[in-house]
């Protein structure tokens, strides 16, 4: 851990130093005045005084160094059949035209421009023509519903909004332009012009005086060129999902990001110019923006961009089809993901259908990954698979295994060890005091947190304080609760709120989740809180079988440890009279012990 001690040590003691280092492989126009700018509490800014454009970082400085020809993005879409590859060289030209586009509809630096599309290269293109003009992109997930999409705009006010005719589920055609017309009806700022691209699976129809049809525009567009921009000014807002009344914006700066996730790319993932890296997320989440945009453009990498499942499109080798067809070095996805994969396919046997040799490293976040779910990937790809942790607000890990910087030894149910810059303590939740090494506590981190984090939520700095630093004055709160082990490893339970209460015994629901999937017959589970007017909150575990369990694991059998881990059973499950809020993704319960395994919808509910 030597390496990883000392740039841990220079990031906390000596912030300014460290990060001034990392900023050496970013373009500027001009240098930063002041790396970390400390004079409005909690307001701290990364390079003030500096000026650069992220999208001349991201794609035209490739082009000036030698390297366009090299591929910048690989499309692989098994939903309709088509792929194709943009070099740096031709992916300057389209974001340059599509600039142009957007500075001939009015749109300059500072104004918002929602991006409500599915993954497609063109989605990218947007994205990247914004940073380009020093506009702030808000991308929505394609597919939202016409109220949150309403919600979204109404808070950014966008000039300009960028969709297409369609999305794909699969086999189902998801038309955007019905639900973009009424999210527009149901707004109170109206953008002044939307720019529609055609897809053939189902082709809108366009409003006229408000809607332009994308080819046509970038037929006629003028290229335009790089506009320097502040470090400091917004790249982008993201809103968090989940949230109920006033979306919570994200803000991310033009900076800090930048050198955040460049730095990340070489550190944390391990990833050279010129290779390929994969997260198989979405655009419309933090995974898609960092990892999927623009840390590997920032990088010289080639990222690609997949519109497909990890099951479906066509089977439970479609991951492995990708990896051996394109070369990926570097898989990034979720653990729900590998379940998946585990589910339709437990012994593996597609994976070794293809020649997977080029695959290095599997980093899986967005969830906290469940010790089985490891076990089974490791045992499968025979390589380092890395659990790491990180939020929408923060846009980059926390907590990872630094495989570029300081490759360590991992432990299941740990994202291993707080990345350089993130001062991580475990803390009582009443006090604010620090926990010793094993004790269950309030994660949060010292501030300042590190450049490519929120400065800020969007047009709400009060929200921002009462939200993240109110509850530990001095410290950001991540909303996740787990501890530090005495080797510093970190533990991440789940979130705060997903602890339930059962006879005053308060338990994590991930540390129960965790025990239950390490049962073979289970592919997936949540455990929640269901009302009991006697014992508070008695445990309800739902799970699905794996479709090849050759029958139903009895219930007692996946219940009993984890009544044993923690405490005594009490009451029978009863149905809530409410809908409980599950911790992670569900399956529906009802009083019915167990069913078939393989069965649509099958599920085996424990109530404790």
């Amino acid at each position: 851990m030597g390496r990883y001690t000392e740039a841990f040590r220079q990031s906390i003691e000596d912030p300014a130093g460290f990060w001034g280092g990392a900023a050496q492989g970013i373009d500027w126009y001009r240098e930063p005045a002041a790396v970390l700018d400390s004079s409005n509490p909690p307001f701290y800014r990364w390079f003030s005084g500096g000026v650069l454009n992220t999208c001349f970082n991201a794609v035209d400085r490739h082009v000036r160094d030698g390297r366009g020809d090299q591929a910048a993005l690989i499309y692989d879409s098994p939903v309709t059949g088509t792929g194709r590859t943009l070099t740096y060289r031709q992916l300057l030209d389209q974001v340059a035209r599509f600039a142009g586009v957007l500075r001939g509809l009015g749109t300059g630096a500072g104004d918002r421009v929602v991006i409500y599309m599915p993954m497609i290269p063109e989605a990218v293109v947007a994205m990247l023509a914004c940073a380009r003009i020093g506009a702030v992109h808000s991308v929505v997930f394609g597919g939202f519903a016409a109220p949150e999409l309403a919600a979204r705009i109404d808070d950014a006010a966008p000039k300009v909004i960028v969709s297409a005719s369609c999305g794909i589920e699969v086999s189902r055609v998801l038309e955007y332009m019905p639900i973009l017309d009424r999210a527009i009806a149901l707004s109170s700022r109206k953008p002044l012009a939307c720019v529609i691209l055609q897809r053939p699976q189902a082709l809108a129809t366009l409003t006229q005086g408000r809607d332009l049809d994308w080819e046509q525009a970038m037929a006629d567009a003028e290229p335009a060129g790089c506009v320097p921009v502040a470090a400091t000014d917004p790249l982008y807002i993201l809103y968090t999902s989940g949230t109920t009344g006033k979306p919570k914006g994200v803000v991310r700066d033009n900076g800090g990001h930048a050198v955040a996730l460049h730095w990340s790319m070489k550190n944390i993932y391990d990833t050279d110019p010129g290779e390929v890296f994969w997260a198989a997320s979405d655009i419309g989440w933090v995974v898609g923006h960092s990892y999927i945009v623009y840390a590997p453009l920032l990088a010289g990498c080639t990222s690609l961009l997949y519109e497909g499942k990890p099951v479906g499109t066509p089977d439970a080798g479609a991951f492995w089809r990708v990896i051996a067809e394109h070369g990926v070095k570097t898989l990034f996805t979720a653990p729900t993901a590998f379940r998946a994969i585990k589910k339709e396919d437990p012994a593996g046997d597609l994976a070794r259908k293809y020649d997977l040799s080029t695959l290095r490293n599997l980093f899986l976040a967005g969830e906290r990954l469940d010790p089985e779910t490891y076990r089974w990937a490791g045992e499968l790809l025979g390589i380092p698979v890395i659990d790491h942790w990180w939020q929408t607000e923060t846009g980059w890990a926390i907590a990872a295994d630094l495989m570029g910087l300081d490759p360590m030894a991992t432990k299941p149910g740990s994202p291993t060890v707080p990345v350089p810059g993130y001062d991580v303590h475990i803390v009582d939740p009443s006090t604010g005091a620090d926990l010793p090494p094993g004790t269950n506590g309030d994660i949060v981190v010292r501030l300042p947190l590190p450049p490519g984090c929120l400065p800020t939520l969007w047009g709400d700095d009060q929200r921002f304080i009462d939200s993240y630093l109110s509850r530990h004055p001095g410290a950001y709160l991540t909303g996740d609760g787990g501890y530090l082990d005495s080797d510093g490893y970190l533990y991440v339970m789940g979130r705060t709120d997903d602890v339930i209460n059962v006879a005053g015994h308060r338990l994590s629901t991930g540390e129960m989740e965790e025990v239950l999937a390490s049962h073979p017959a289970v592919a997936e589970c949540t455990v929640i809180g269901v009302i009991d007017e006697l014992k508070g909150q008695p445990r309800c575990a739902g799970s699905t079988l794996s479709p090849r369990c050759p029958r139903p694991a009895p219930a007692r059998s996946c219940a009993r440890p984890c009544a044993a881990s923690r405490t005594e059973t009490t009451s029978p499950y009863r149905p809530p009279s409410r809908t409980p809020r599950p911790s992670k993704r569900s399956v529906p319960c009802s009083e019915t012990a167990e069913r078939r395994p393989g069965a649509s919808g099958s599920v085996t509910c424990h109530g404790r």
